[in-house]
């Protein structure tokens, strides 16, 4: 395993044979004198480490002296793969390679959207192989944990189940890009495997949830049902009345670097 402790980019291979793809990576290393847990950003579906959320958190890891870790999933950005070849196990196997290559000692997880599902799972996994890093706090973005099931299987159309089931796909249109969105059987029944709406979630650490209350894609009810799923963390809701899916406007991002700023004064406090 590569390992990656310098600023800069770097790639790492994850899988082998004809499913061996590069994962691009952007570390930022830590200049604090004192340690800080590393920044870790879990982009949603179709999005990139190069976002403004994603750029915004790396800015604020260069301003606290901590160590920073943005990465694109197979099929996304610059990494390779095919996008119609993705899931959650694969994305999630990508993310704990990425944390295994940079080793933090502990780390602080940034979740947006689909990545907030990621998030919940990497650290389940995290807690199974009894290695890695500490988890110091988690803060979701709009977090969509099984979106598979709980969001998109119920709104199908019979259009699309019927694409689904003969061509093993199915497209919708998408608000954020002229390309549509890409759904795949593979996907859908991937997700059900890797549900985490079906019993406590218990995190080891705080969690923050922004949430916007105009959000199209992800209902601020979905945050509402995720709270009652995790009854053993110190859980912080923020619901934006005005707030949309991306809650990258100035304000939006203000409160996200005011989460994470508040995770890492709690965690220095703890010692």
């Amino acid at each position: 395993m590569s390992t990656i402790n310098a600023t800069g980019t770097a790639t790492i291979t994850v899988g082998t044979g004809s499913d061996a793809r590069e994962i691009a990576i952007i570390y930022r290393a830590a200049t604090a004198t004192t340690e800080k847990p590393a920044l870790v950003w879990l982009g949603g579906y179709r999005s990139d480490m190069t976002g403004t959320k994603a750029v915004v958190l790396d800015a604020l890891a260069e301003r606290l002296g901590a160590a920073c870790i943005r990465f694109d999933y197979s099929g996304h950005g610059a990494s390779g793969g095919e996008f119609r070849d993705g899931t959650i196990s694969r994305w999630l196997e990508e993310t704990i390679a990425v944390i295994d290559a940079a080793a933090p000692k502990s780390v602080i997880l940034v979740g947006s959207s689909m990545g907030g599902w990621i998030a919940l799972r990497l650290i389940q996994e995290l807690k199974k192989r009894a290695t890695g890093p500490k988890i110091a706090g988690t803060v979701l973005i709009a977090p969509a944990p099984d979106f598979t099931s709980e969001l998109i299987e119920p709104e199908l159309t019979d259009k699309e189940r019927q694409s689904l089931a003969e061509r093993g796909y199915f497209e919708e249109h998408s608000q954020y890009s002229p390309e549509p969105n890409f759904y795949t059987r593979a996907l859908m029944e991937d997700g059900r495997n890797n549900r985490v709406l079906s019993g406590i979630i218990d995190t080891g650490c705080p969690v923050h949830i922004l949430q916007g209350m105009a959000d199209p894609d992800v209902p601020y009810r979905h945050a509402l049902k995720l709270m009652e799923f995790l009854p053993a963390d110190d859980v912080t809701l923020t619901l934006i009345r005005d707030g949309d899916h991306r809650l990258s406007r100035p304000q939006d991002l203000q409160k996200m670097e005011a989460a994470v700023s508040a995770l890492i004064i709690d965690d220095e406090k703890l010692g």
